[in-house]
């Protein structure tokens, strides 16, 4: 691990663990601190299988409307959902597939 990797690594732990002391004490909710924990994760590697469900199932959107509900293009999602094209979600693309995935669509309306 990097110096910067491990700094991340405990200031995230730190504000986890803060935010449950603000639950304990009635300040947080416990849907904002599920919130936070699932913000704090680090995405898992999305399969053209597990976008496409996501998409379909979940969002329940076309390929364009998903690109434009996750700021992406439309050959961006079609290439995730390829397996041919071998591309995965990384980054800010991957965080909010994991958004969808666990709270849906209304978790980025909000």
């Amino acid at each position: 691990m990097t110096k910067n990797t491990v700094e991340e690594a405990r200031m995230l732990h730190e504000l986890l663990e803060t935010a449950g002391e603000l639950n304990s004490y009635g300040v947080m909710s416990k849907a904002k601190l599920a919130t936070l924990r699932l913000l704090c994760e680090t995405p898992p590697t999305y399969t053209p299988e597990r976008v496409l469900a996501i998409r379909t199932t979940i969002a329940k959107m076309s390929q364009s409307v998903f690109a434009a509900f996750l700021n992406v293009s439309v050959s961006t999602v079609q290439k995730w959902e390829s397996p041919a094209a071998n591309r995965h979600p990384s980054g800010a693309a991957a965080k909010l597939l994991q958004l969808v995935e666990a709270k849906g669509v209304d978790a980025l309306l909000a």
